[in-house]
């Protein structure tokens, strides 16, 4: 019974806090969201009665607390969400930009599209070019777009997590290759002969 235990212990069918959502802008005067969808089940992460945390800085007086879904309705392809906490437009305006996070087992999530946990991409090496540039150290959650951390040894890139630069995550290999503007990593290019500036700065190296 022990061996037992411990096994089910280290396997990962405990739920895990997945972002769902982002709200974007109040809509209308009834405390309504236009939302941004993170997930491929909206009917389901977004059911009545689906209660969610908040991503929210520390500072907001929504910090530390959830809230619950009442409807999601769609106007045209726009998807707009009430919650039960939020009455009229006043209260909304103050939660605009929060994250939603749900608690949702691993094995609900493998047949969305391009969705990962953060402590699957965590740790991941980071390819370019089929050369090791570094490996994730973290994932920032900005309102605009998610920021993979790349930890070279030296310092910390951030790379926006997008389609574009980011084309293929290989969880089974321990990989994500990445397909970065000029600028981003040139620093590690000339084997770290200058190091100032931030590490985004596109406009540093010339053509």
């Amino acid at each position: 019974m022990a061996r037992r235990f411990a096994l089910t212990w280290w396997t990962p069918i405990s739920s895990t806090q997945l972002r769902v959502g982002r709200l974007v802008k109040a809509h209308g005067l009834k405390g309504a969201f236009k939302l941004e969808l993170y997930t491929d089940s909206p009917k389901l992460r977004f059911a009545p009665g689906s209660v969610l945390d908040l991503q929210v800085p520390e500072t907001s007086p929504w910090h530390g607390k959830t809230v619950t879904v009442k409807e999601l309705r769609w106007y045209n392809t726009m998807p707009v969400l009430f919650l039960n906490e939020v009455e009229d437009r006043n209260a909304a305006d103050v939660l605009v930009r929060a994250i939603l996070l749900k608690d949702v087992p691993d094995n609900e999530v493998t047949g969305e599209a391009d969705t990962w946990f953060d402590h699957q991409l965590v740790g991941l090496r980071v390819i370019r070019d089929a050369v090791e540039v570094g490996k994730i150290d973290r994932l920032e959650h900005m309102p605009a777009q998610d920021l993979l951390v790349v930890n070279t040894g030296e310092r910390e890139v951030m790379i926006p997590f997008v389609k574009e630069i980011v084309p293929v995550v290989d969880i089974k290999n321990g990989t994500v290759t990445v397909t970065p503007p000029r600028g981003l990593f040139e620093e590690i290019e000339d084997d770290g002969a200058e190091t100032s500036g931030p590490a985004r700065n596109k406009d540093e190296s010339a053509e």
